[in-house]
């Protein structure tokens, strides 16, 4: 029986919180959750900030660990201020090969060494990986110590990890691997990332998929079509969207698919969406827009209606969204708009 959970958050007015009532069905699971473990944003005081993203999914009865940051010291840290126990996890995914989503690895084997690790499959891969010895070009002129194993290769080359002995499953298309949970295997085809391999987490729920995504690198739109495919009916995406330093018409198109095309019900961005683009999705989703800073938990529980605002940080009013975006205007961190601008001098030369 697939598990009825959806979405209840807590709305916060003058103040003071009020929590919507839990429901007393037998397949409800109240206590099911997302915590975010490392970002570089939050307002929890006992978490350390650091580029990077770690998230635990609580959902389906099973406790997920995705990603794991950037650095073991902090990752291990966030985790103890959580109080969160990872000897009882279920499995570990691990979304893609960048350090800034896998570093934490080497604390979470110092405390649960035999953990179930999935992640992408890659040739040559940091993860492990094995080819054909017939991928290599041969040459019989040659003599034996001059032909890679002296001529005789195995008929199979596996190749190294950089966690030996580490419980490692590699994945290279989109697989159910428990009832009802889903990693959807995508390849960036994107410049600088080309050919990179990306694993998201999907959780099809009776309230449709709750999807957990690490760097969004094959796009934001594409991962939310594959999970389409499972169920039409989106709850709720969180993660990191890769639009840090993508152009204004660039994140009004994502901004746009997610809200009127794809019709995502609630969003929970995070670690390399970019400011700007927090913004934008602020502004589109309203009270549907969750705050996901480190230490956030995100309740995943069963149906209540309307959703209502979750989480630690501050909500946008209107006019701070207006001075949020003035000053992502005014510092243009990442150089979009002077470089557009130069483009545009060039131009009329």
């Amino acid at each position: 029986m697939k598990l009825r959970a959806a979405l209840f958050f807590a709305a916060a007015l003058g103040g003071a919180a009020a929590m919507f009532a839990p429901a007393t069905t037998a397949e409800a699971e109240p206590n099911s959750q997302i915590t975010i473990l490392y970002d570089a944003f939050g307002t929890d005081a006992a978490m350390k900030k650091d580029w990077g993203f770690s998230a635990l999914v609580e959902v389906a009865g099973k406790r997920i660990l995705f990603d794991t940051g950037n650095d073991p010291d902090i990752f291990a840290a966030n985790v103890k201020a959580k109080g969160i126990d990872l000897t009882n996890i279920d499995f570990v995914v691990l979304s893609h090969r960048h350090s800034d989503h896998m570093a934490g690895l080497n604390y979470v084997l110092s405390v649960n060494p035999t953990v179930k690790i999935y992640a992408p499959r890659e040739g040559f891969g940091i993860y492990g990986s094995s080819l054909p010895s017939s991928f290599y070009r041969k040459d019989e002129t040659l003599p034996p110590e001059m032909r890679y194993y002296d001529g005789r290769p195995p008929e199979v080359m596996k190749f190294g990890t950089a966690w030996q002995g580490a419980n490692i499953e590699l994945i290279d298309k989109t697989t159910e691997i428990a009832p009802d949970i889903t990693l959807i295997a995508l390849v960036s085809d994107a410049p600088g990332t080309r050919e990179l391999k990306e694993l998201s987490l999907a959780v099809n729920t009776s309230d449709g998929v709750v999807l957990v995504v690490g760097c969004a690198h094959p796009g934001v739109e594409k991962i939310v079509e594959a999970a389409t495919a499972i169920s039409p009916k989106i709850r709720l995406i969180a993660g990191g969207f890769h639009l840090v330093v993508a152009a204004d018409d660039v994140i009004s198109k994502s901004v746009a698919a997610l809200k009127d095309t794809f019709k995502v019900e609630n969003i929970a961005p995070g670690h390399c969406t970019g400011e700007p683009t927090f913004a934008a999705l602020k502004q589109a989703f309203g009270d549907r827009y969750l705050y996901a800073g480190v230490g956030t938990s995100l309740p995943l529980g069963p149906s209540t209606g309307s959703v209502g605002r979750r989480g630690e940080g501050p909500a946008f009013q209107e006019d701070d969204l207006t001075t949020y975006r003035n000053l992502a205007r005014r510092e243009d961190p990442f150089g979009i708009r002077q470089a557009r601008s130069q483009r545009s001098k060039l131009s009329h030369l």
